[in-house]
């Protein structure tokens, strides 16, 4: 029987010397189906590393200021992306999107994929909470994390207060009750009716809580990341799989098998 071998994933990490860029480049490298050529970083001409190391895929831990510019720096050199560095919006993912799409029509399909969280106990939470939210009278998110995060809310909790607002819209649900009439900045942010709560606190890494009610109960669903490590399950999932998917996934949820 003649033994048959894959080639490995070459692999470029931007954002390479930050902690979850760290992370992410140990994980690469112990991962046998997958090769680490090149680790990017600030100052770094990004189409030209991703070019010239080969790379199949890029995956962008970066900052939200030059996520975008990477993704479209390494899309022109021949790479898929994988991004797990938030404060995306409807008009900078439509803007990939319609690179994505030249490139497809030019004959050369490409796949991003934008990940609020890699977690898998945090996508299941999400995924939990969009299918809870149609039954409950009141909604609200609470998400936790370390200070060193620039962005709030957090890309997950926004990604899960979309899911939950899209659910309910669809059931015909009202808004949650809320009789308050002064004081509204201590209420959260308003993500689609939605109210998210943003707490950032030394010693924390990533966290969050769903919290229903109805009348007499309530539901309490709670995710939490103790350690980078944990995502890393997700992030390497997220290699293998866009590869195989041209155009814009949002969401690692919608590559697990979750129906």
């Amino acid at each position: 029987m003649t033994n048959q071998t894959t080639t490995p994933l070459k692999v470029a990490v931007l954002g390479a010397a930050g902690r979850m860029g760290q992370t992410v480049c140990a994980a690469v490298d112990g991962a046998p189906d997958l090769e680490l050529v090149a680790r990017v970083d600030a100052g770094d001409d990004v189409a030209a590393v991703v070019r010239e190391s080969g790379a199949d895929v890029a995956i962008d831990f970066t900052v939200p200021s030059v996520t975008e510019t990477n993704v479209h720096a390494a899309l022109d050199a021949g790479a898929h992306v994988v991004v797990g560095t938030t404060g995306w919006d409807d008009d900078s993912r439509g803007r990939v999107s319609e690179h994505l799409e030249r490139l497809a029509q030019a004959g050369t399909p490409r796949g991003v994929l934008i990940a609020p969280n890699f977690g898998l106990s945090a996508v299941l939470a999400m995924t939990f909470a969009a299918k809870a939210a149609r039954y409950f009278e009141s909604v609200e998110v609470i998400e936790l994390h370390h200070p060193d995060k620039v962005d709030a809310p957090s890309g997950t909790a926004r990604h899960t207060a979309h899911a939950i607002a899209a659910a309910r819209a669809e059931a015909g649900v009202a808004p949650s009750p809320d009789a308050t009439e002064t004081g509204w900045e201590a209420r959260g942010a308003d993500v689609e009716g939605v109210r998210v709560h943003a707490v950032r606190l030394r010693g924390l890494v990533a966290h969050e809580e769903i919290l229903f009610g109805n009348t007499g109960e309530q539901l309490s669903i709670r995710q939490d990341s103790f350690d980078r490590v944990s995502f890393m399950p997700g992030v390497l999932l997220a290699v293998r799989e866009v590869v195989s998917r041209p155009g814009l996934t949002v969401g690692l949820e919608k590559v697990l098998d979750l129906s």
